[in-house]
């Protein structure tokens, strides 16, 4: 069914999943397109957004956000157009930033949205490269992380939209860069198309032997998305403080109890003590201060229009879509950063 002008499609969470969401999880169901009041403004949506952040959206445990309820509109940013306004500064045609969710069309009083313009390049950019993944890889590589010249930065799902833009930031300020990612096409792109030193596959039966071998002076900073196998990998290679800026841990989010295997917990709390590693989580909504922002728009802006980062996107069609490639993102059968085109 696709978008027509008299009908708000809107995905709502029907239960809480129990390890991955299936079938049941996200409801489609259609309503009404409302009627923007005073002070309101009636948005179409183009592009949504998809990020790992959403499976613990759906769950009711305590977390630094609210949970979707039941029956809610599923939660997440979209570049959408403006229909009609009654708001001075948002005009009809605008491209705006905002939160509104797994839907056609939502109201807004302008709250934390941001104006675009009528007609901006690369729209859906701004929910990647030039949006919340991109500043969540200039923050916390550069204020938590704090690279330096000459040192080894390891990037956890590097071919994602984070990974690939911390590892390249951080070839920029002149380190040697060290990609992890799923399978052998992932590793040849963040290599041969975005600069990496090297990239190994954590799906190898090898990989923390092959990890060891392309850190030989160990690892100064790692960026952490995903946990599991790939952070116990990490952990004997850590330098005496070592920086590690903790944004995902992707492989944990549908776990349903604790992960099967040996108690890592002494291994982790062991190596932070004997090597003295900073280890630190970030949410990019308030960690940081207003100038974080700016230094990242002012600097990525540049970047781009200097060729010194690439940018990779995977667009899917459809908002009745967006449940199935949810999964494919929390299971790693991503490439890039992936955007719904709703309309």
């Amino acid at each position: 069914m696709p978008q027509t002008p008299d009908t708000n499609r809107r995905v709502v969470l029907a239960n809480r999943p129990e390890g991955l969401p299936d079938n049941e999880t996200l409801r489609l169901e259609t309503a009404p397109v409302p009627d923007p009041g005073p002070g309101e403004m009636l948005l179409r949506t183009i592009y949504l957004s998809l990020d790992p952040y959403m499976r613990g959206r759906m769950s009711d445990a305590k977390s630094y956000a609210e949970p979707v309820p039941i029956g809610g509109v599923m939660t997440g940013q979209v570049v959408a157009q403006v229909v009609a306004s009654n708001l001075e500064e948002f005009a009809p045609g605008d491209h705006v930033l905002a939160g509104s969710g797994w839907q056609d069309y939502a109201l807004s009083d302008g709250t934390q949205v941001l104006n675009l313009g009528p007609s901006p390049e690369h729209p859906s950019w701004a929910l990647g490269i030039l949006g919340m993944p991109g500043y969540t890889a200039h923050a916390g590589l550069l204020r938590i992380g704090e690279p330096k010249a000459g040192e080894t930065v390891v990037v956890a799902a590097a071919s994602g939209p984070v990974g690939a833009t911390v590892g390249q930031i951080a070839r920029i300020k002149g380190c040697r860069v060290v990609g992890i990612a799923g399978g052998a096409e992932k590793c040849a792109h963040v290599v041969d198309t975005l600069g990496f030193d090297a990239c190994i596959d954590h799906r190898a039966d090898d990989f923390e032997a092959q990890l060891k071998a392309a850190c030989p002076d160990g690892i100064d900073v790692y960026f952490e998305n995903v946990g599991g196998r790939v952070l116990y990998a990490v952990l004997p290679l850590l330098n005496p403080f070592a920086r590690v800026p903790v944004c995902g841990m992707v492989a944990w989010y549908n776990e349903t109890g604790l992960p099967d295997g040996p108690d890592h917990g002494p291994q982790i709390m062991g190596t932070i003590l004997r090597q003295k590693v900073k280890m630190e989580g970030f949410i990019i909504f308030d960690s940081f201060p207003k100038s974080a922002q700016m230094e990242f728009v002012s600097d990525m802006t540049g970047w781009l229009k200097e060729g010194r980062v690439k940018y990779q996107e995977q667009v899917i069609e459809g908002l009745e879509a967006a449940p199935g490639a949810l999964n494919d993102l929390l299971e790693g059968r991503n490439f890039g950063k992936m955007v719904v085109k709703v309309g």
